[in-house]
């Protein structure tokens, strides 16, 4: 048979499909109140600073909370002129009564946060992972439900102009009924190494890289496949970063002798906002945002490879490395009926791309950027016993592929409008994400038993998303 091509394009429409937010209660009214706890970047520029250019003439930041007393003032400078500052969380909320908590604190921590304030009756919304072990994560289920009010798990993965293009392919059942999925992300020496500069690199405070950043990961796989996990099996080790490098260990990048033959040193005085965050208030809490990749303390793995059944039948291989020369993924869904192939950022199948790996993810991140469609990603559909279709998916650099825009309207500016592909996710969607993570950490401790989720909290895992 002659093999064809056949182009098809997907957009707006696609992309900006959505479902009812877990969090509907937080609906329109007079001028919001919200507060934050965690005052790093992730808290001042995403949910901070992009939320207040954006919707500031719907909500007003009323209460901020962190540690460090450096970066609560610069939070307030940036985005919270009217905030006041508070030492103690408790009375944050006492004396401010939020329609909103944000939660953007060291994930470890994130279930305190989240429980105390379900605990005074007040909905949340929590930066992924949604905590890092299954008994902090019943904790949270238990207190939302004791409460009645909501968790929203901030996954702005799902609402990319190409994972939603995938979901809707595969609500269309291109594939037929799906049997396995192959999904493999590639995290670059520059971006995958500095998770082993941060605090991210002890698993106490990160739950490790299954949970910090393979929850964003599993929440897609668990989306796209329209299931919940039941077992996990799995693989990893340290074997590039930490004790495995001795030459030119040290305590971080800014001092180190060694800064002309380490190929990991990082220069962070280049950057003016990471240095006015992080290294003016090293003096509050010693946290050293440059630490060095080759620490002995460093107890995440750096290679990690998992095999998830699903209660749909569905089995999953999936696989995450954090020192690849390129940064990208790829993922494969073999169905009955054909295939679904798509990637993102693999070099050779990219075309030309101007962005060079070290600046690549600080870009992606750039809240600022004006979303405008920047050439195609792909998907590629084949049927049995026929030729491919190649589907073509404008390409939006913005914040996570235009992820992070659309998430923030549905919170923001419309969370009761209609999400036919279900994007909206809560605290089922945040347990199930980590807790693949979890089941995945347990079963390499226990020299790689499977893991049965049904065995880590009390979610009945379902054939169908609930």
């Amino acid at each position: 048979m002659q093999r064809r091509s056949f182009v098809a394009t997907t957009g707006a429409a696609v992309a900006g499909s959505m479902l009812v937010n877990p969090m509907n209660a937080f609906a329109r009214r007079a001028k919001r109140k919200v507060v934050m706890v965690g005052t790093g970047s992730r808290g001042i520029g995403f949910w901070g600073k992009r939320v207040v250019n954006s919707y500031g003439d719907d909500l007003e930041f009323v209460g901020l909370h962190d540690v460090n007393k450096g970066r609560m003032d610069l939070a307030k400078n940036e985005f919270a002129p009217n905030a006041k500052m508070f030492d103690n969380f408790d009375d944050m909320l006492d004396k401010t009564k939020p329609d909103l908590v944000i939660v953007t604190t060291m994930d470890s921590t994130h279930h305190e946060f989240v429980i105390k304030s379900l605990n005074k009756g007040y909905n949340v919304l929590t930066e992924k992972p949604m905590t890092t072990d299954d008994v902090k994560c019943q904790a949270i289920l238990d207190a939302e439900r004791k409460s009645g009010k909501k968790v929203i798990v901030g996954f702005n993965y799902r609402y990319s102009t190409l994972a939603t293009a995938i979901k809707q392919q595969l609500a269309d059942n291109v594939a037929g009924k799906l049997t396995s999925v192959d999904f493999h992300w590639y995290l670059n020496v520059y971006h995958g190494a500095d998770y082993f500069r941060r605090w991210h690199r002890l698993t106490e405070n990160s739950g490790s890289l299954w949970v910090h950043k393979a929850s964003h990961h599993f929440d897609l796989l668990n989306w796209w496949i329209d299931s919940d996990p039941i077992e996990v099996v799995a693989f990893g080790e340290l074997e590039h970063y930490g004790k495995n490098h001795t030459a030119f260990k040290h305590t971080n990048c800014r001092p180190c002798p060694h800064k002309s033959n380490c190929k990991f040193y990082w220069d962070m005085t280049k950057s003016k906002n990471l240095m006015s965050l992080y290294a003016d208030n090293e003096k509050y809490d010693g946290y050293l945002r440059d630490g060095c990749v080759w620490k002995d303390d460093i107890n995440i793995y750096d290679k990690m490879s998992a095999q998830i059944k699903y209660a749909n039948g569905v089995v999953v291989n999936y696989s995450l490395t954090t020192y690849s020369p390129y940064e990208g993924w790829r993922v494969a869904f073999n169905g009955m009926e054909g295939r679904l192939d798509s990637w993102e950022d693999i070099p050779w199948q990219q075309g030309k791309d101007e962005v060079d790996q070290a600046n690549r993810h600080e870009l992606e991140m750039t809240q600022g950027k004006k979303e405008e469609a920047e050439e195609f990603d792909q998907m590629m559909v084949m049927k049995n016993f026929a030729d491919y279709q190649q589907i073509k998916v404008p390409r939006v650099r913005a914040g996570h592929g235009g992820g992070d825009s659309r998430l923030q309207d549905r919170i923001f500016k419309d969370p009761n409008a209609p999400d036919p592909l279900r994007h909206a996710a809560g605290s089922r969607d945040g347990a199930m994400a980590v807790l693949i993570g979890v089941a995945a950490r347990k079963s390499i401790e226990q020299g790689n038993k499977k893991i049965k989720i049904a065995d880590l909290t009390d979610l009945k895992p379902s054939v169908k998303r609930l």
